[in-house]
């Protein structure tokens, strides 16, 4: 167990891609993250990407109005980059960090147990606000979908998983999600360990998630699903092209202003 020093005291923002960021839009999500940021160094994450481009410039339109300070990129082209103390230096100070969208296998495989980690994690902890959109939200958990197939019925060896940063533990996240037709794979990632919650989020969406509790925003749904009273499920037994079955499975659908808490796994509306 973590000392209380190291206990996360900060905020995610976990968000399914595609986020408004048009700068005469409502940038619901890109708001919050800024008002959270309270007006300090934001850093741009854009180590998910191949070819990062044009990534800065879109992100400082789409905040320059939003009382965000300093905002900086971080990209790191290979792993070896990942202690340079230039890079390093980048996080000083930050109150926030965003994870654009890419590759979520490149973020871990460039700094993945690094000093740049090290620093994420330790901004988390003392209060910091992270986000991630798209492979920026799938990185976030313990264990992240990497590859399987979308809009059709789950085959039972059509999933692959790897491990993420460990930003939330007890979940796994899928992203571009009703968009993608993505309902298959999340069972199936489920079904591979019922311990823990599928979290399925749609475009221009996000979850904000403080300690055990996350309260949706956006313009799409957050579609939960909760393997822990299933009775039976063939992913022990199945040859790798049978298609899934799984028995008394729990979907929560969400909408803005829903929350959630992950502990007793009940959704709940704000009291009006």
């Amino acid at each position: 167990m973590a000392d209380q020093e190291t206990q996360p005291r900060g905020t995610l923002i976990i968000i399914g891609g595609h986020e408004d960021r048009d700068p005469k839009g409502k940038r619901t999500i890109l708001r919050e993250f800024a008002r959270r940021s309270k007006g300090g160094k934001v850093v741009l994450a854009t180590v998910a990407s191949h070819q990062p481009e044009g990534y800065f410039e879109e992100y400082e339109a789409a905040f320059g109005d939003l009382d965000t300070g300093e905002l900086v990129e971080l990209y790191v082209e290979e792993r070896s980059e990942a202690s340079d103390r230039e890079k390093l230096d980048v996080l000083d100070d930050a109150t926030g960090i965003f994870f654009s969208g890419g590759d979520q296998l490149r973020i871990t495989s460039q700094i993945g147990d690094t000093s740049i980690e090290d620093k994420v994690k330790r901004l988390y902890a003392r209060g910091g606000v992270i986000a991630g959109t798209s492979a920026g939200a799938s990185v976030m958990s313990e264990t992240m979908l990497v590859q399987g197939s979308s809009r059709e019925t789950h085959r039972i060896g059509d999933l692959h998983m790897a491990p993420g940063m460990g930003l939330v533990r007890d979940v796994i996240i899928d992203q571009h999600f009703a968009e993608r037709g993505r309902m298959g794979r999340l069972l199936g990632a489920v079904a591979h360990n019922p311990r823990v919650l599928g979290l399925g989020i749609d475009e221009d969406t996000a979850i904000v998630l403080e300690g055990d509790r996350f309260e949706v925003i956006g313009s799409g749904g957050v579609y939960v699903v909760d393997g822990s009273h299933v009775s039976y499920c063939n992913v022990a037994e199945a040859r790798a092209e049978c298609s899934l079955s799984m028995h008394d499975v729990r979907v929560h659908v969400l909408s803005s202003g829903d929350r959630f808490d992950l502990k007793t796994r009940q959704p709940s509306r704000p009291k009006d």
